[in-house]
């Protein structure tokens, strides 16, 4: 797939391949990954450890919260060896968790960015951005909508 982002059809294929996660239990990031790294269908040769180290990592860089009960946990530099492997993990927290927001308010819903390389992580950024800015798409996040619903939504707001 060639990454273009001339539409939001991009992020939709990523947010198919990664899996919406329901109800993620942890009071922490770390908890939280450590969890999610363990439902998450990797790529042959890529271990659950990877995904949760690589996570956490750039968490005790700086916060991952963006605002708005959002957060993109990923890692500092990308782990997907193939394209194809690139993907996007929706993840509703059971809890609302502090991730020190811009905006103070709590995360309820993250989405781990897991890319090949830094020119489309920063296109993913840029698509996710332009959604979250959409009132329709944040209301529809803090409903935890599924995938059908959400990815409908997705690319019906590209139109």
């Amino acid at each position: 797939m060639e990454f273009s982002f001339t539409n939001n059809a991009d992020i939709a294929e990523l947010i198919h391949r990664g899996g919406i996660f329901m109800d993620v239990e942890g009071t922490t990031p770390e908890e939280i990954y450590k969890n999610v790294a363990k439902m998450i269908k990797l790529p042959e040769g890529m271990t659950e450890e990877q995904v949760y180290n690589a996570l956490c990592a750039r968490e005790k860089v700086l916060s991952t919260a963006v605002g708005n009960g959002i957060a993109l946990p990923h890692a500092r530099s990308p782990i997907m060896k193939e394209e194809e492997d690139q993907r996007i993990c929706v993840v509703y927290l059971k809890n609302h968790i502090d991730m020190r927001a811009p905006d103070e308010r709590l995360v309820y819903v993250m989405f781990i960015l897991l890319t090949q390389n830094s020119q489309v992580h920063l296109q993913v950024l840029s698509g996710l951005a332009g959604l979250f800015r959409s009132l329709r798409f944040r209301k529809a996040l803090e409903s935890k909508v599924g995938e059908v619903e959400l990815l409908s939504l997705i690319r019906e707001l590209d139109k």
